[in-house]
């Protein structure tokens, strides 16, 4: 069998964007699209290789995008729907997926998928990612045999990500650190769409079920991370999901003490589930000085998790118009990978 490793890369989204495969000690290749984006690179990446590798192929890939939708052969409810996503959408990227699954399907037999982190160590697919860099730096494409010469640094973002960061004085991490393992951000709405800030029906309910989810997640991934901002609400549900679940999960505060302001029992609560979190990130220095500057920190916020994170749970009632805004941004960038818990 032939194993094939493959990259993509993008400055932007959309941006300059590059894609690359190496066969180790084989052929390689790399090209570019001048406005595209990551995912499309990682589509053109594994596509470009199975059109140049005949016979048994093993794609290895650091793309859940690309690797998921084999695995749990997400493709077969596109067909079904008419090219449709699960939530009765436009498939993302269709011009790419659709030769690929044809090409997918013509060879099913031979071919094979596998997912490995990325900037972990492994040298293959260090050497693919940047191939893919290189070429959506210089918008040229190149292909030739053995180990590819004269390659750049690997794809800024991720590198450091996968570099440890130190945390501050406050032991707490800056926006430049990532947690290790699959991570799943938990949203969505606040104690008035989940009837109210006191215990009820409604939050044990919610809080049984994103433990499930979590619980199931994590059998599939067992190095699963939770990710949550301790907004009141469903983002605290969340956490105390991850807790009862017995699955890590990460703190990640736009600022400085969000809690100042809340009830004491509420912030008493914060605090716990703060000290409860395997680590803390903390995004700005300072905490805004005004509703207007603390929302601008809250969209950053969600921009910071849109990158992070792998998967998103949202405690969505389909109606809260600033919810479903922050779903929208999610899917665009991580489409089939966003789940709705109706409340």
């Amino acid at each position: 069998m032939i194993e094939v490793y493959t990259d993509g890369a993008c400055k932007g989204n959309p941006g300059p964007g590059g894609w690359g495969w190496v066969v180790p000690d084989g052929p390689w290749a790399s090209g570019a699209e001048a406005e595209s984006t990551n995912q499309r690179m990682e589509l053109m990446a594994v596509l470009d290789a199975l059109r140049s590798l005949p016979g048994r192929v093993e794609v290895v890939s650091d793309s859940t995008y690309v690797v998921n939708c084999f695995r749990d052969r997400w493709w077969e409810g596109w067909l079904t729907r008419g090219w449709k996503n699960s939530k009765k959408e436009p498939v993302a990227n269709r011009d790419l997926w659709e030769p690929l699954i044809d090409l997918y399907r013509e060879r099913e037999q031979e071919l094979s998928f596998r997912w490995v982190k990325g900037h972990d160590g492994d040298e293959w697919n260090d050497i693919a990612d940047r191939l893919a860099v290189e070429a959506s730096n210089s918008q040229q494409a190149r292909r030739g045999s053995g180990r590819p010469a004269d390659l750049g640094p690997a794809d800024d973002p991720r590198a450091a990500a996968a570099t440890p960061a130190t945390p501050g004085p406050d032991g707490r991490y800056g926006p430049t650190w990532r947690p290790q393992g699959r991570t799943v951000v938990v949203l969505g709405l606040q104690p008035p769409g989940l009837g109210g800030y006191d215990e009820n029906d409604t939050t044990r309910d919610v809080r049984r079920r994103l433990t499930e989810i979590v619980e199931a997640k994590h059998a599939v991934d067992p190095d699963l991370v939770v990710l949550t901002g301790l907004r009141l609400g469903a983002e605290t549900l969340g956490a105390e999901a991850a807790v009862a679940a017995g699955v890590p999960y990460v703190a990640v505060l736009p600022y400085p003490d969000p809690d100042a302001k809340w009830p004491a029992g509420s912030r008493r609560r914060f605090s716990e589930l703060v000290e409860g979190a395997v680590a803390v990130v903390q995004l700005e220095r300072r905490a805004p000085e005004s509703a207007q500057r603390a929302g601008q920190a809250m969209d950053r916020r969600n921009g910071w998790l849109r990158q992070v994170a792998d998967e998103a749970l949202f405690v969505w009632d389909g109606a809260e118009r600033r919810v479903g805004e922050v779903v929208k941004r999610f899917e665009a960038d991580m489409p089939d990978d966003v789940w709705i818990v109706s409340p």
